[in-house]
């Protein structure tokens, strides 16, 4: 069973930046897609970004284009987010996703359990 966990989460003043990562201790996720999720209260989950099982590939929520980057390190079995000029509407726990298909619907198979971020005003 793969088990997903994020870190880097935290409050940070309205544009600050915060590194998000995602790894699966005792697995290997290079033959995966990892996405990034976030789920504000009273809101449904949205994705954020992809990145294709290589790193070659990714894509971009609207909202957090231009300000936003995921990258991976397959030898280090890593996955980041790294987010700049953060805003309040930022706010929301970010989850990473691992499944077999690039995409930012929420149908990915294994899931963390998640990380606050709480953007200030």
């Amino acid at each position: 069973q793969l088990q997903l966990v994020e870190s880097g989460g935290g409050l940070v003043q309205h544009g600050g930046s915060l590194r998000l990562t995602c790894t699966a201790p005792g697995f290997t996720l290079e033959p995966y897609v990892i996405g990034w999720f976030r789920q504000a209260p009273g809101k449904e989950r949205e994705g954020v970004s992809a990145i294709s099982s290589l790193g070659s590939s990714t894509m971009y929520a609207d909202s957090v284009k231009g300000r936003f980057t995921i990258s991976r390190d397959n030898a280090k079995n890593t996955v980041y987010l790294q987010m700049n000029s953060l805003k309040p509407e930022d706010t929301a726990v970010y989850y990473c996703a691992a499944g077999l298909y690039y995409r930012l619907k929420d149908e990915y198979d294994y899931w963390g359990q998640g990380t606050q971020v709480t953007v200030s005003t």
